[in-house]
């Protein structure tokens, strides 16, 4: 009789602790309800009831003073105190400083000496600026040509760029989206903003602007130039603020583009660990294993590449600090993540960045953050999207019904599988690997990117087009 109170206490205890933990793993894994969300928090300075809106438009051109370019000329001609590389090290400890003694010279010698050049580049794109929650945001709008308006359908898309990017990346991809010269049967009228805190955007005035708020104000933007539907685009930062902006205003969003298709959710964490037992089960293709796997080996790939990350999500404002007062720490520090993205067989390569995004595309962005000064504001972003209130928010559990198009490339941050990413997507649409690309999609190549948006775009069938 004893034996079978202990053994009936066991069983107990056992269907308490498997019931409890059923309870546990479904609390974690199931889908939350879209959270409420507040569309016009006022993001500027001094106190929302002094406010006033301005909700023009205005024209904007690049035009920085001789003296300004005289000065950095200045800045980059002083001695350099660089430590040389160990013996036998490329770019193994950081931005190797051979390289970026070359890197300051040429800056300075043959860059500088052409601004009017790059500065011509810069505005030949129409741009404007308006007031959006407090913020003056500034971006680039471009229509679909005349010819592209008579021959194809023509659709409002917002482009969003990432860490360390800018608008920058987008100008060879643009004129791409908006000629009538294109393959496909549709063009795109092109919004590409800098982000709150990037390039010519302000910064927030005070905590707490996330990925979620910096949707809202990009939504907002939309709408402020009558596009009540559109689709949205977007790799690194634009990928995470993209899928917020699908996920919290669904109604807005025709279609969401990423080429950095990342989830952060507990279910999506088992699945991949599981699946990295069974990769080919679940991928289209045996030559897409090392896209996701070995997990472990992608992992800590990652915690060795995110030092950045980690400065940037605790002490911004230090890091900021070093970099705003020497254009050669910043050359080095955004340098040395253009060096990273390009691929392993390149990244111990003197010439990679060359070789793969060209030298005047990559101190183009530079300037960006040189000019704007803006590499402490664009660091605080990271700290705000490890904050609690951002992560109380666990928008990666709530699923968007928008349509979704998901673009891997061989050497950029490991993506989820579709398995994983219909967790959150159910809709979606368009998948696709490629065997090449890294990060900057695209600035590396655009046409790729192109040919896999408009592939997306012909699958949701708005004007009865088969899903090929």
């Amino acid at each position: 009789m004893k034996c079978l109170i202990v053994f009936a206490v066991i069983v107990a205890l056992f269907g308490a602790f498997a019931g409890y933990g059923y309870l546990v793993f479904t609390d974690l894994t199931k889908p939350l309800p879209k959270p409420e969300f507040k569309d016009d928090t006022y993001w500027g300075p001094g106190d929302v009831k002094d406010y006033k809106p301005d909700t023009k438009l205005y024209e904007f051109k690049l035009n920085v003073p001789q003296e300004e370019i005289d000065d950095l000329s200045q800045q980059l001609n002083r001695t350099l105190k660089l430590t040389e590389p160990l013996e036998g090290i490329s770019f193994e400890y950081g931005f190797n400083t051979y390289a970026l003694e070359q890197f300051v010279h040429y800056w300075r010698d043959k860059y500088l000496t052409k601004w009017d050049e790059r500065q011509a580049l810069f505005n030949s794109f129409k741009q404007y600026t308006t007031e959006i929650q407090g913020l003056n945001i500034h971006f680039i709008h471009e229509k679909a040509s005349p010819e592209a308006q008579e021959k194809k359908h023509v659709y409002p898309l917002l482009l969003l760029h990432g860490w360390p990017g800018s608008v920058r990346e987008f100008f060879d991809f643009i004129p791409i989206l908006t000629k009538e010269t294109n393959i496909t049967d549709y063009a795109f009228e092109v919004v590409a903003p800098s982000l709150v805190g990037y390039g010519w955007s302000d910064a927030a005035t005070r905590p707490g602007f996330n990925a979620a708020e910096m949707a809202t104000v990009m939504r907002n933007l939309m709408l402020r130039l009558g596009h009540k539907k559109f689709f949205v685009q977007g790799g690194d930062w634009g990928s995470i603020i993209g899928s917020n902006l699908a996920t919290l205003y669904p109604e807005n969003v025709i279609g969401y583009h990423s080429n950095m298709c990342v989830l952060h959710s507990p279910l999506a964490t088992l699945k991949g660990i599981y699946a990295s037992f069974y990769p080919e089960k679940y991928l289209p293709s045996r030559f897409f294993v090392d896209h996701h796997f070995p997990v472990w080996d992608k992992w800590l790939e990652l915690l060795k590449e995110s030092g950045y990350f980690h400065i940037q999500a605790t002490k911004p404002d230090t890091i900021g600090a070093a970099l705003t007062s020497s254009p050669v720490g910043l050359a080095s520090y955004i340098l040395e993540k253009f060096q990273t993205c390009t691929n392993p067989g390149l990244q111990q390569d003197f010439g990679a960045i060359v070789t793969v995004f060209g030298l005047e595309a990559v101190l183009d962005n530079l300037m960006v953050y040189y000019l704007t000064n803006s590499a402490t504001t664009a660091a605080r972003f990271y700290l705000e999207n490890v904050s609690k209130a951002y992560r109380d928010l666990q928008l990666d559990r709530v699923q968007s019904p928008v349509p979704m198009g998901c673009a891997r490339f061989r050497y950029d941050l490991p993506s989820v599988t579709d398995w994983q990413l219909r967790d959150k997507f159910p809709n979606l649409k368009h998948s696709m690997y490629f065997q090449q690309g890294s990060h900057f999609a695209a600035l590396e190549m655009p046409a790729m990117l192109y040919n896999d948006f408009t592939a997306f775009v012909g699958k949701l069938g708005l004007h009865g087009e088969q899903p090929k």
